[in-house]
């Protein structure tokens, strides 16, 4: 058979979503935050929503955001996004608003923001990728670290007596009244970005029921940080970072698990 016979609509398996531009990923090869970024306009294409649809861009390894999602989107300040969404929500309350954050952005400098941003319940989507390290600025340690990890600040590994305990921004949230959906997924293997996708449509759909915060942690490797190949961090990913950041739904409806 040619293979110009196989290239057909009718046997069209997968097409890239028209929201991803063909910017090449700034991100290294591994990253889960070109995948979530790819799940995210998968969703709002899927759900027809392009034209009603604001994104706000961190500071950090998705500082660039903007170039790879074709959606309206606006730049925060580090740490601000939550604030920054906050604001073009209430100045268009028909409008879908989401953050796409990491971990050094929204669980340190960004805490106050995101904190009171979800005790409020504005009516947004957080998304925060958690690679338990700063990525983009060489490696430090970051709020989500994992107790003994060792970073370019915590060469001797974390001491949870002098740094404290890795903070586990999704349950902290979703105990909070403003907080209607909160849960936690991955994106390194098709079973895991299903499940991913499933909840960033969920989350939409709240925003468009108009219910508050909804809060979906991805959490992913980081393989340059962490001094590793693609397959080796995700191994260790599974080994290590699952058992302190379990996936799965934490509140659903406005409801604890």
């Amino acid at each position: 058979m040619n293979v110009l016979d196989i290239i057909k609509p009718e046997n069209e398996v997968f097409c890239k979503t028209k929201l991803m531009t063909d910017t090449t990923l700034s991100y290294c090869p591994g990253c889960g935050h070109g995948t979530a970024h790819n799940l995210t306009m998968e969703v709002i294409d899927e759900m027809g929503i392009v034209e009603e649809t604001i994104g706000v861009a961190p500071v950090g390894c998705s500082v660039l955001a903007y170039d790879f999602m074709n959606i309206d989107m606006t730049q925060a300040a580090h740490g601000r996004a939550p604030a920054v969404a906050t604001a073009i929500a209430r100045c268009w309350p028909n409008k879908y608003v989401f953050t796409h954050q990491g971990d050094g952005d929204l669980a340190a400098i960004g805490t106050a923001e995101t904190i009171h941003a979800c005790n409020r319940g504005e009516n947004i989507v957080i998304i925060f990728v958690n690679n338990g390290i700063y990525g983009m600025t060489g490696g430090q340690m970051a709020p989500t670290t994992l107790e003994g990890m060792q970073s370019s600040t915590s060469p001797y590994g974390r001491d949870s007596k002098t740094m404290g305990m890795p903070i586990k921004m999704t349950e902290l949230v979703a105990n909070l009244p403003g907080v209607y959906y909160a849960t936690r997924q991955a994106v390194h293997t098709h079973k895991h970005a299903r499940k991913a996708k499933k909840a960033i449509k969920k989350a939409f759909e709240n925003t468009r029921l108009k219910q508050g915060v909804s809060f979906i942690e991805i959490v992913s490797n980081c393989n340059s940080g962490w001094k590793m190949n693609p397959n080796e961090a995700n191994k260790w990913m599974e080994e290590h970072m699952f058992s302190y950041f379990p996936l799965g739904d934490i509140k659903v409806n406005g409801k604890l698990k």
